[in-house]
């Protein structure tokens, strides 16, 4: 159920409908959440590392409208030719979105600078439904990749080796991956289990920066 006449300017009223794809992987491995309006940048890269099952284990940035978010201090040493915006001080109601009905924005989110994961997020706002706990994913497709797999190519190739028993790395890929894994399975419950646990420990922020205090 949805709440009756809705304030355009009042962003208590909407969420934002995220839909995201890794690009360079078919079959495509999707994740479609809703998220709130002041989730901050920060927050939302614990909430995509979740809902991808990735551990956070290297760097990452958005890049929305041209500007760079992330953790300024990946780049203390000035390699990148551009400003990186502080992600906890940016939120997605920040963002303008078109006027025009079903209107969505486009942002790249960029995870291990090594691997190259890249994810397109297709952003859109839409009215918050009475009595839902956001933020929460509502659909997926496959499972994520595992970290350090090298990448899409990478990635075909480690499923060559997985799926095919008369491989010669087929026992290795198995046991690198862990018994758990399969490459179609997706688990919402476990998903959406994830996300809040991440965003629990993340305490409006990023969770690394907590862990080198603590």
């Amino acid at each position: 159920m949805f709440g009756g006449m809705l304030n355009p300017f009042d962003p208590d009223a909407f969420i934002i409908r995220l839909d995201a794809y890794i690009i360079g992987i078919e079959p495509r491995i999707t994740r479609s959440l809703e998220v709130p309006l002041g989730l901050n940048f920060a927050q939302l890269h614990e909430v995509l590392q979740a809902a991808f099952g990735w551990t956070d284990s290297h760097l990452h940035h958005f890049n929305a409208g041209g500007l760079t978010i992330g953790a300024p201090e990946f780049d203390e040493d000035a390699l990148l030719d551009v400003r990186t915006f502080e992600a906890s001080e940016i939120r997605l109601q920040d963002l303008t979105f078109p006027r025009e009905e079903d209107s969505t924005l486009s942002i790249l989110y960029e995870y291990d600078f090594g691997d190259d994961w890249q994810h397109d997020l297709i952003l859109r706002r839409i009215p918050r439904e009475n009595g839902a706990k956001y933020p929460r994913c509502i659909a997926g497709t496959r499972s994520g990749p595992p970290e350090d797999v090298g990448g899409s190519s990478g990635y075909a190739d480690f499923l060559e080796a997985w799926g095919d028993p008369d491989h010669e790395e087929h026992k290795t890929m198995r046991q690198w991956a862990g018994r758990k894994f399969h490459p179609e399975h997706f688990d919402l419950e476990a998903t959406n289990k994830a996300i809040a646990r991440a965003v629990r420990a993340s305490k409006g922020g990023y969770r690394f920066r907590l862990d080198r205090t603590s």
